[in-house]
């Protein structure tokens, strides 16, 4: 059998996750949430309960900090837990929870409250709306945050809260403007790289369901081979033997036997298929069949009733495994054709070995036996099949005469020879 795929891990470099992903702790900021998160995103109390501490703790601090602000009051508290506790949805609504966040802020500054930590919840949410695809509307919100505050310390300052509070320096607002460009602009190299790792999680999807295909494929054709040419042999016997078994019992009794050698070989094979199957990855116990089993399928069809004339030109090597297993699959289903389909009972197989390809021709002079076969019509789109995973070509068709003919040209790639 042809060897599995190595498994994917095998010859990696780098970080563990640098392939799979960020790591566990950040992967539902960056890599987007998991299945059950798909399904409905819980709400993320811990997250939200620690910042609503680190804010109120920090807003305490800053009023001391800060002279000429208006002192913590309920109210104060209120907006604090409130810009904070609109976080747990942020989520399941992005969008309600940055905007939210930045009214509950600017009524905050409003109110003449000192500055601190009440623009975190608006950096988080910002953060998540961003990541989440909402970029306009996570924009927008630090946008009416800002606007707000130009207002306040530049023109309602008069009438609002602390008295006798002055307009705010210019160089603030510049600052404030680039601490929001700044948290945007890293929610916006987040989602790239979101974005990123999503299409490499695809694409390694993506080629897990291409080598799943392309295995199955390839059993799908080994199943075919095996069991096309045995059964097309023990049906031949069957009918041979019901047909002598009263007038000639002896010859009766070798049809079954070979019945019984082909049975068996077709068992063997079969079981080969189905050990790859059950251990992925390991060698197969037995090697798979090459060209040197070509006298077993010359036996093997002379047990059908049909003669072969096997020929070799050139000087014969090794060949990979690969090219050996196609090559004698395809001499194999040739034959079986030639059982199914012609009432000849000649076939030759030729196998020459040139410069860079092996050549190999079967022939057979007909006539079509036009009898139903009881084939699939799936052995000549095998052949192709294997072939073509070799970088080979298959020619079949009708001949002159009333013949068939496949020729198989499969190129040999260059293998360092073993060294004594």
């Amino acid at each position: 059998m042809e060897e599995q795929q190595s498994p994917r891990a095998a010859g990696r470099r780098g970080p563990p996750w640098h392939q799979e992903g960020p790591p566990p702790f950040v992967r539902r900021w960056v890599q987007g949430p998991d299945d059950e998160d798909r399904r409905g995103p819980r709400l993320p109390w811990l997250s939200t309960a620690a910042l609503t501490v680190f804010v109120l703790v920090g807003s305490h601090f800053a009023e001391h900090s800060q002279t000429g602000r208006a002192p913590l009051d309920a109210f104060a508290h209120v907006l604090l837990v409130a810009s904070c506790a609109v976080l747990l949805i942020r989520l399941r609504h992005p969008v309600v929870a940055v905007f939210a966040a930045s009214a509950a802020a600017m009524v905050y500054l409003g109110a003449g409250y000192p500055y601190g930590p009440v623009f975190l919840p608006v950096m988080v949410g910002c953060f998540t709306a961003v990541i989440a695809g909402h970029r306009r509307q996570a924009w927008g919100a630090i946008a009416m945050l800002w606007l707000g505050h130009l207002l306040v310390a530049h023109w309602l300052y008069r009438w609002l809260p602390p008295s006798g509070d002055s307009a705010a320096p210019w160089g603030q607002e510049v600052g404030i403007a680039a601490w929001a460009v700044a948290i945007a602009a890293v929610a916006e190299l987040v989602r790239v790289r979101r974005e990123q790792w999503a299409r490499e999680r695809a694409g390694r999807a993506a080629a897990a369901k291409r080598r799943a295909d392309e295995e199955r494929l390839r059993i799908a054709r080994e199943l075919h081979d095996v069991l096309a040419h045995s059964i097309s042999v023990i049906n031949v016997q069957a009918g041979v033997g019901l047909a002598l078994l009263d007038s000639d019992p002896e010859q009766a009794r070798t049809a079954l036997t070979t019945i019984k050698s082909a049975s068996k070989e077709a068992l063997g094979e079969v079981r080969q298929v189905l050990e790859t199957l059950r251990a992925p990855g390991e060698a197969p116990r037995s090697p798979a069949p090459g060209l040197d089993r070509l006298p077993e399928l010359v036996e093997q069809a002379a047990g059908a009733g049909l003669t072969v004339e096997t020929t070799t030109t050139g000087k014969g090597e090794a060949l990979p495994p690969g090219t050996d297993l196609a090559a004698f699959r395809i001499v194999q289903e040739a034959l079986t054709n030639v059982v199914r389909h012609s009432a000849a009972r000649t076939a030759r197989v030729a196998v020459g070995y040139e410069s860079g390809a092996l050549l190999l021709r079967i022939d057979d002079d007909g006539p079509p036996s036009g009898g139903d076969a009881g084939g699939s019509g799936n052995g000549l789109i095998g052949m192709r099949e294997r072939a073509a995973a070799l970088g080979g070509t298959i020619d079949a068709g009708p001949v002159a005469g009333g013949g068939f003919r496949v020729t198989a040209r499969l190129p040999l790639a260059a293998h360092p020879k073993e060294t004594p």
